[in-house]
């Protein structure tokens, strides 16, 4: 029971009045206001009494959190990690070949993307569970650097809160919207179509794949890529639906490049047509600074794409993250992830690699597998510079129309119809934003998709802001409980009286709309009491509770609401303002303008005062 709403046995002569905080000197309201808004997670608390040399050591910890964690690492955690790093190693090869294709970039740079940037994860991020590798939406070199600029300067500005503007709903459009685009993307590789529009939107795609059946699509490659879709999605069916078999859907891609590459070089398929990777470089990354771009017109095209693709890495990583982390019972650090995660994006995009974030995928398979620290990240990195060594020439009659199904299955795992129901349940408005960044990213672009969604979620903030809800308030029966009467249609209302809840801080964006509603709510009563015959309202009891904050324009707007009552001759009466809201009541000299007496710790109070014999009653 909220104790804030009950009465007192005899309110008029409680000792209790409404508290008036002692005044703050301005610096110190500022640094701590700055402080929450920045500094919500008191980093620097552990340095706090320490000695310069553990300082040290602790601020070297916070970069590197592998240093602390390391301490107490033994052979029982890496057994798991060693697992979890192997398999996850299967399921990373071939996908990385297939990226790199649907890049535009030779094979070998899909490898090069999962052996830099774990290593820098596996120094730096604080999740114990992601696993790292490039996604779908992958870039260039210089979009890469950018991307990487981008997600660390976020991190050390301590601006990681800022992601959370890009809601739930938005992220479920938006990845089921690219997982169309992608798996769309790549019916040029599973139909072995040799003409195709380098445009992602879906009109373009399905124009220049009708255009190309006039010529004939390529039989045996779609054979080839539609025999190991339909085993590979057999393979996930059979991982979901049994946790044990988690180790099904992990190695089918690696199979299936094995049996395709197989029966291509028996059967000398590329010669019927069906396109092969073919010739993939051997060794370690190469440097790339000469590669990006500092000057010219595709410097401002990398940064624009650069910071898209950082943010919707970082989004992807830090909802991957905290979803395993919830589940293991653990925290991860948001501005530390954007640091982790820029590093590694910055050292990538010098190392030939593109952009790498958590890819959910393979952290499922990770978390699965048994994983206990980011030492899986550095297991799989390993395995992969042994491929870039000594295996990559057995890819070269890997079929193109295999990796374009390994990419379709696995970015189908995007599409979350069970969250999109869920939202459509809950609100309506997140599912327009839903479905507008869905319909931006399938019908336009990538950026467009991501702008929709933010857009829409901006306007459902400015419309929660610029518009809150205000409540009529009732007595519950046979208690000193005041609560909305919608909620609950037993509760009564109090002759004379009109009891109001506004459930928002009142600032410049909202506050002549709350005096406007308010002044309706008080118009709407009276004609509802006039047409009954009913004694007209003398006061209105305007409920605080929720008022977290108020600013000049809400003050104004109550002052010029109590102008307004006064010509109706109601009574403005307040109750339970907070502190920060009584402190500026008290420094605008608005409590003295009402009166001290008409504000009460209490709706309870309130009645009382206003109705003694309706209070009386039970």
């Amino acid at each position: 029971m909220d104790t804030r709403s009950m009465s007192y046995s005899h309110p008029r002569t409680s000792p209790y009045k409404v508290g008036v905080p002692p005044k703050q000197k301005f610096w110190k309201e500022f640094a701590t206001s700055l402080k929450e808004t920045f500094l919500s997670d008191d980093p620097l608390r552990p340095f706090k009494d320490q000695t310069v040399p553990r300082k040290f050591i602790l601020g070297v910890q916070a970069v590197f959190p592998i240093l602390e964690w390391g301490r107490n690492y033994n052979l029982s955690k890496f057994k798991g990690d060693l697992i979890a790093g192997l398999t996850i190693a299967s399921l990373c090869i071939p996908q990385d070949i297939g990226y790199a294709k649907l890049a535009s970039l030779a094979p070998q740079y899909g490898l090069y993307s999962s052996f830099v940037p774990p290593l820098v994860y596996a120094l730096m991020g604080s999740s114990r569970d992601i696993a790292i590798g490039p996604v779908a939406v992958v870039l260039a070199f210089t979009a890469t650097f950018f991307a990487g600029i981008t997600q660390a300067a976020l991190g050390i500005l301590r601006l990681g809160f800022l992601i959370d503007f890009l809601s739930h709903a938005a992220i479920v459009g938006f990845m089921a919207g690219a997982a169309i685009t992608i798996a769309l993307q790549q019916l040029k590789g599973f139909l072995g179509i040799k003409k195709f529009t380098k445009n992602t939107d879906i009109i373009s795609v399905l124009q220049s794949v009708f255009s190309s059946a006039r010529h004939g699509w390529n039989w045996p490659t779609i054979l080839i890529g539609a025999s190991f879709l339909v085993f590979l999605l057999v393979a996930k069916y059979i991982g979901k639906r049994n946790r044990k078999f988690f180790w099904v859907p992990a190695i089918a891609p690696l199979i299936s490049v094995i049996l395709s590459t197989f029966f291509v070089y028996i059967t000398h398929a590329e010669k019927r047509g069906v396109e092969i990777v073919k010739h993939i470089e051997k060794g370690i990354n190469q440097p790339s600074v000469g590669d990006i771009y500092f000057t010219g017109d595709y410097l401002l095209k990398g940064v624009k794409i650069g910071i898209v693709a950082g943010m919707v890495a970082f989004t992807e990583a830090v909802a991957i993250g905290r979803t395993f982390a919830a589940m293991k019972d653990y925290q991860i650090d948001g501005n530390k992830e954007m640091v982790a995660l820029g590093a590694m994006n910055i050292a990538g995009s010098l190392t030939s690699c593109y952009v790498a974030t958590g890819s959910f995928s393979r952290s499922a398979v990770n978390f699965m597998a048994g994983c206990q620290t980011a030492v899986s990240n550095i297991v799989m990195s390993v395995v992969v510079l042994l491929t870039l060594l000594f295996i990559t020439p057995l890819f070269e009659y890997t079929p193109n129309a295999i990796l374009s199904s390994i990419i379709i299955s696995a970015v189908l795992g995007l599409i979350d119809f069970d969250a999109a129901i869920l939202i459509w349940k809950i609100d309506k408005f997140d599912f327009v934003a839903c479905m507008g960044a869905f319909f931006g990213v399938v019908f336009v672009s990538v950026e467009i998709g991501l702008l929709i969604a933010v857009s829409i979620s901006f306007a459902k903030l400015l419309l929660q802001v610029t518009r809150p809800r205000t409540a009529l308030l009732g007595k519950i029966p046979r208690t000193n409980v005041y609560r909305n009467i919608q909620q609950y249609p037993e509760a009564t209302k109090v002759p004379g009286v009109l009891i109001i809840r506004v459930d928002s801080a009142i600032y410049f964006s909202n506050s002549n709309y709350i005096r406007e509603r308010l002044l309706r709510w008080l118009t709407d009563e009276d004609e509802k009491l006039k047409s009954g015959g009913l004694p007209r309202i003398q006061y209105l009891v305007v409920e605080m509770s929720p008022v977290t904050d108020i600013d000049t324009s809400g003050i104004h707007a109550l002052e010029e609401l109590f102008k307004s009552l006064e010509k109706r001759h109601v009574q403005l009466v307040l109750a339970n303002p907070g502190p920060v809201v009584m402190h500026k009541l008290h420094a605008s000299k608005f409590a003295n303008l009402i009166g001290e007496d008409k504000i009460f710790l209490t709706v309870a109070e309130a009645i009382e005062t206003c109705s003694p014999k309706f209070a009386e009653e039970d």
